[in-house]
C-alpha cells in the first residue's frame, strides 16, 4: 500500500470516527429509553399487570415458591395453552410443596381479579393474566376449596404474592425518586441562575451553602432529616416527604453545575451580540443561556435519579422509609437477610434488587446518550 492509500485511509476513518460514536450515543438512549419506559408503563398500569392484591393474605401458602406452569394435563397430554396446579403443603416444618393434579385450570387473559380504579378514575377489575377457572378433568369426588393461583414468584411468610407486591412497589419508588431529581435539579438551576446574575453577595452565600451541603454525606443527611419525622406515615406523606428531603439534599450540585456553565456561556459571542442588541437579563438568561447547558443539566439528572432510588431502597430496607403493608423494593429486599431463604429462593427474594440494577442501567445509558 503506497503512503497516499495510507493516508487516505486513516483520513476516512478518522471522518467515520464521530458518524460511529454519533450511532452508538443514539443506540445507548433509545435503550435506556425503551428501559425507561418499560419501568414508567409498570408503573402507571401496575394494578392491571398485578395479578393479586398486594395485601391479600393468604395463609395456607406461606413462603411457597414460584408456582410452575405446566404444558401437559394431568394424564399426561400435550395442551396449546399452559396449565397451573394448586398446591398443597406436604411438609409444614420446611415448607414443601407439592402439586394436586388432582385439579388443573388454565392461564387465563384479561381474568376479573380485585377491583381497582385505572389511572385512579376508571373503576375496574380486570388483569393481564391469572389462573382461570376453567377446569380440565376434574375428579367428581374432589373439588379444592379454591382454584390455583399464579404465584410467579412465590409468596412471603404472610401468603402475599411476591409479582403483585414487586410490580406495585414500583409505583413508590419511581415517584419518589424522580419527582425528586426533576425538583432538585430545577431548585439547582434557579438558585445557579440567582447566582450568577445575584451579585457578588448572593453568589457567595448561596455558593458556601451549596459547598456545605456537598460536604455533608448524602445518606446519612436523608436517614437524620427522615429520623426527625414518625415512621408510621400514610404513603403519600412518605412519598412528600422523602421528596422534600431529596430535593433538600439534592439541589446543591446542580447549583453549582448551572452556576459555572452560565459563567462559561456568558462571554460568548452570541450572549455578546444579544446585550448588544439591548436585549435584557432574563430574556437572554431564558431563551440564549438555558437552552445551550440544558443537555449537561439533564445529564445531571439522570446521575442523580439513580442515587435517589437506591436512598429510597436504603431507607426502606433499614425500616426508616415506606412502612408496612405497603410495598417498597426497600422492604421486600428485607426478606433477603433471612439466610437460608436467600440460598433456597435467591432469584425470588433478590428479584427488587434486580429490577433496580435495570432501572440504574437504564438510566446510565439515556446519560451516555446525552453526553456530547
Amino acid at each position: 500500500m503506497t503512503d497516499q492509500a495510507k493516508l487516505d485511509q486513516e483520513v476516512s476513518l478518522d471522518a467515520e470516527t464521530p458518524v460511529r460514536r454519533g450511532t452508538t450515543r443514539r443506540r445507548k438512549l433509545i435503550s435506556g429509553l425503551v428501559i425507561a419506559g418499560f419501568f414508567a408503563f409498570t408503573a402507571i398500569f401496575a394494578d392491571f399487570l398485578a395479578p393479586y392484591d398486594y395485601r391479600e393474605q393468604v395463609l395456607r401458602e406461606p413462603m411457597a415458591p414460584p408456582l410452575t406452569i405446566r404444558f401437559h394435563d394431568p394424564d399426561g397430554e400435550p395442551v396449546l395453552w399452559p396449565l397451573v396446579y394448586p398446591r398443597r403443603m406436604s411438609d409444614p416444618l420446611t415448607r414443601t410443596y407439592e402439586d394436586d393434579k388432582r385439579y388443573a385450570a388454565r392461564i387465563g387473559i384479561l381474568v376479573p381479579g380485585y377491583p381497582y380504579k385505572l389511572f385512579g378514575l376508571i373503576p375496574c377489575d380486570r388483569h393481564l393474566f391469572g389462573a382461570g377457572r376453567n377446569v380440565l378433568r376434574p375428579d367428581l369426588t374432589y373439588q379444592p376449596p379454591e382454584s390455583p393461583r399464579l404465584n410467579l414468584l412465590g409468596t412471603d411468610a404472610l401468603g402475599r404474592d411476591r409479582f403483585s407486591r414487586l410490580i406495585i412497589a414500583a409505583r413508590f419508588s419511581l415517584l419518589v425518586g424522580p419527582v425528586g431529581a426533576l425538583l432538585a435539579g430545577t431548585l439547582g438551576a434557579l438558585l445557579g441562575c440567582a447566582a450568577s446574575y445575584g451579585g457578588r453577595v448572593v453568589d457567595g452565600l448561596l455558593m458556601r451553602a451549596a459547598d456545605a451541603m456537598m460536604a455533608l454525606p448524602a445518606l446519612v443527611l436523608i436517614l437524620a432529616a427522615r429520623a426527625a419525622f414518625p415512621l408510621e406515615l400514610p404513603p403519600w406523606r412518605a412519598a412528600i416527604l422523602m421528596i422534600g428531603i431529596f430535593v433538600a439534599v439534592g439541589w446543591a450540585e446542580v447549583a453549582r453545575i448551572s452556576r459555572g456553565l452560565i459563567r462559561a456561556v456568558q462571554h460568548r459571542e452570541f450572549i455578546l451580540a444579544a446585550r448588544s442588541l439591548g436585549l435584557s437579563a432574563p430574556r437572554i438568561l431564558w431563551r440564549h443561556i438555558l437552552p445551550n447547558i440544558s443537555r449537561p443539566l439533564l445529564v445531571q439528572l439522570t446521575i442523580m435519579l439513580p442515587a435517589f432510588v437506591l436512598a429510597e431502597t436504603a431507607l426502606s430496607f433499614l425500616g426508616v422509609g415506606l412502612q408496612e403493608p405497603e410495598p417498597s423494593w426497600g422492604n421486600m429486599l428485607s426478606g433477603a437477610s433471612d439466610l437460608t431463604q436467600l440460598q433456597a429462593q435467591p432469584f425470588v427474594l433478590l428479584a427488587p434488587a434486580i429490577a433496580i440494577l435495570v432501572l440504574v442501567i437504564g438510566v446510565r445509558l439515556i446519560s451516555d446518550g446525552l453526553k456530547k
